[in-house]
């Protein structure tokens, strides 16, 4: 699986989640070097990178929301193919907002 030049969205929003299905994603990987760029929906712009080891992806992540807010944590994903679909199902950790927990789920445009 590779997810150089592949776009995506938010399927499924954790409750305490910012990014939804207006979030696009626009992901880049040489090796196991992962990077992506998304805005849309409550994000002006967001930064994610990371690595990717076998179906696991782990970044850390940093984004400004339209009101101004700045946000930032950790996450791990599983990298799934789901009809013919890239899917990543990501847990998350807030590190701007108290060590906060939840899981968004991906999936390619």
């Amino acid at each position: 699986m590779n997810l150089n030049n592949v776009k995506m969205n938010v399927i499924e929003t954790a409750g305490n989640g910012i990014v939804n299905d207006l979030t696009i994603f626009t992901f880049t990987q040489t090796d196991n070097l992962v990077s992506a760029t998304y805005s849309g929906g409550q994000i002006l712009k967001g930064y994610l990178i990371g690595t990717v080891k076998q179906n696991k992806l782990s970044f850390s992540y940093c984004q400004l929301q339209t009101n101004g807010v700045m946000d930032n944590g950790q996450s791990e994903c599983d990298i799934l193919i789901e009809n013919e679909k890239l899917k990543l199902v990501e847990h998350f950790t807030w590190a701007s907002r108290n060590g906060e927990t939840g899981i968004n789920i991906y999936q390619e445009l």
